[in-house]
């Protein structure tokens, strides 16, 4: 197994950093590595502190009457520079608990009203997202979204387009969209379940 002799911190921003690691590798051979995160510090990093807490929420919801209809963002990216379907998500910030940031970030992002379903903390737990790049871990949490769409809540350095999409759209847009991978998961389950939640009684 690979160890990390030292840590470097390369930069020093509020919302991403750049660490670098020197480590050897189980050939016992000296290498370098470099990782992203949403750590603020070395000391708290994951790896230094061995608790997943989750850096951001991913909130699947679905509505209307019959709960037939799913809400993504469309929004703009700019490491691939162009508009990626994805789930509304978003930092959970400092003193706020991962179901608390889902209220607020969807109500931030669609201008809806979130409320969470109870279900087996498995399905809620931090999991990491591009583990080979990153420490990110972002808790996914599921339930019903009422209310008018909007945009209007958006900051200045957001691009996003509110879509509540049928099961016709989000088969269109699996088919010729840029998409997040763990939304177009899930959007499997919209369109092969009756139940798009049904999965969720697995555990």
């Amino acid at each position: 197994m690979a160890v990390i002799k030292n840590i470097r911190q390369e930069t020093n921003y509020r919302f991403l950093n750049f660490f670098t690691l020197d480590a050897v590798n189980k050939a016992g051979n000296p290498k370098e590595y470099y990782v992203v995160s949403r750590a603020r510090s070395i000391d708290e990093l994951k790896m230094k502190t061995r608790v997943n807490k989750p850096d951001g929420v991913t909130i699947y919801s679905l509505y209307g009457e019959k709960r037939d209809k799913v809400v993504l963002v469309r929004q703009y990216r700019y490491p691939v520079d162009h508009f990626v379907y994805e789930f509304p998500s978003g930092i959970v910030d400092e003193g706020e608990t991962y179901r608390e940031a889902a209220v607020r970030e969807m109500k931030e992002e669609t201008g809806l009203v979130f409320r969470a379903m109870d279900v087996d903390p498995a399905y809620e737990m931090p999991r990491f997202q591009t583990v080979g790049m990153t420490d990110e871990s972002c808790a996914m949490v599921f339930g019903f979204a009422e209310g008018i769409p909007t945009s209007a809540g958006e900051e200045e350095g957001e691009e996003i387009e509110v879509v509540i999409a049928d099961r016709e759209e989000v088969r269109r847009i699996m088919r010729e969209e840029y998409m997040a991978s763990v939304c177009a998961y899930q959007l499997s389950h919209f369109l092969a379940d009756e139940d798009p939640f049904a999965f969720l009684k697995a555990l």
